[in-house]
């Protein structure tokens, strides 16, 4: 088992990495606030782990609730379930709630766990690729509108990150994949060598070779809880972990939640991100070309939704928190391996990057 901490001071919360981590009694134990445990999960999840977690917990007579399965559940409705499970069972302040699943149960119980009562006590269990190299660890929580992903939560951090590998054996192709969009961004925002070392061992992560997934976990983790112990509720630096965010969220938000999966948007995202950063001269030609390369390799989609038109991108993208005064701010790479700060950007030029996404690319192949 590997564990990594998230330095945060007082809030500092640690993140353990292995396999077999579900059975593994005294670790989840250890994070517990009292004798009061309700686990949140939903209808995928609950018959492959529900009964590993609940017989870790085995004499405190422990809850469980069960929701919808999809990002189109990740709302105000479903947070209001778990708060009337919580006050139907007399919850107190000194209990503990459990999210085991994806990013949406992770988002929802966290947010959950800080309005209840002004703030209890919460345990991620993330069972997707996605989660556990993304949403469980940072402490954002929340739940989308359908004006905006995302844009109602809070920072609330977790007592403990349980990443057990042994989950994605389980996961569908298409959910690994998603989850490999937010390593590969890791890779593009902060770690160059670790991008080249994700393009050299790609095909053993789609294989779920477990070493290698464990070390493309442990090194995403790695950068998250850096950025994050650095600026904890994006003031400055986090924001780069929206990397292609911008573009993904609108085209969430656009089509439908649920119908593109999150990292699917974010892939979409990263193509139009580096496409922009491209024509503003940060990265070469051929560096867009590997980046877009690699997501198709991947598997992820690359090409623009039809349904989406350049004022609905725009109208979209004007609902986001790293905007200011009405402008569209966006993450662009400097550099492989290196994102800067939320930069303002024309609206030509968004306009242009959209209407004309890929003919830069054609026109010098």
């Amino acid at each position: 088992m590997d564990t990594l901490d998230v330095e945060l001071g007082d809030r500092s919360y640690p993140i353990y990495i292995g396999d077999g981590l579900f059975t593994q009694k005294e670790l989840l134990l250890d994070l517990l606030a009292g004798h009061q445990v309700l686990v949140v999960t939903n209808t995928t999840v609950s018959p492959l782990y529900l009964d590993k977690i609940l017989a870790q917990l085995d004499g405190l007579n422990p809850r469980a609730l069960e929701l919808e399965d999809g990002e189109q559940y990740k709302t105000l409705d479903t947070v209001t379930r778990i708060f009337d499970a919580l006050l139907e069972q007399r919850f107190s302040r000194n209990s503990t709630l459990i999210a085991l699943g994806g990013g949406v149960i992770g988002d929802i119980t966290g947010f959950a766990a800080a309005c209840y009562q002004r703030g209890v006590n919460f345990i991620q269990i993330p069972t997707t690729l996605l989660a556990q190299v993304d949403s469980s660890v940072g402490g954002k929580t929340g739940v989308n509108h359908p004006l905006g992903k995302n844009m109602i939560g809070a920072f609330y951090q977790p007592k403990g990150v349980i990443i057990d590998i042994s989950a994605l054996t389980t996961l569908p192709d298409r959910e690994l994949k998603a989850g490999i969009a937010e390593v590969i961004k890791y890779g593009l925002i902060d770690d160059s060598e670790f991008f080249e070392w994700i393009e050299l061992n790609l095909d053993n992560i789609l294989k779920r070779e477990r070493k290698v997934l464990t070390h493309a976990i442990r090194r995403s983790c790695e950068i998250k809880a850096e950025i994050v112990a650095a600026d904890e509720k994006e003031a400055g630096i986090r924001a780069i972990l929206n990397f292609g965010h911008t573009f993904g969220h609108a085209i969430e938000a656009g089509c439908g939640y649920g119908v593109y999966l999150h990292g699917e948007a974010v892939s979409i995202g990263m193509c139009l991100a580096a496409e922009l950063s491209c024509r503003l001269d940060y990265i070469s030609l051929k560096q867009l070309h590997r980046i877009i390369a690699l997501l198709e390799r991947t598997g992820l989609p690359t090409t623009l939704p039809e349904q989406l038109s350049t004022n609905e991108y725009l109208k979209l993208m004007a609902v986001d928190k790293k905007n200011i005064d009405g402008e569209i701010r966006v993450i662009v790479l400097e550099q492989m391996g290196k994102a800067g700060l939320p930069v303002s950007i024309d609206t030509v030029l968004l306009k242009k990057t959209i209407q004309d996404y890929g003919v830069i690319r054609s026109n010098e192949s």
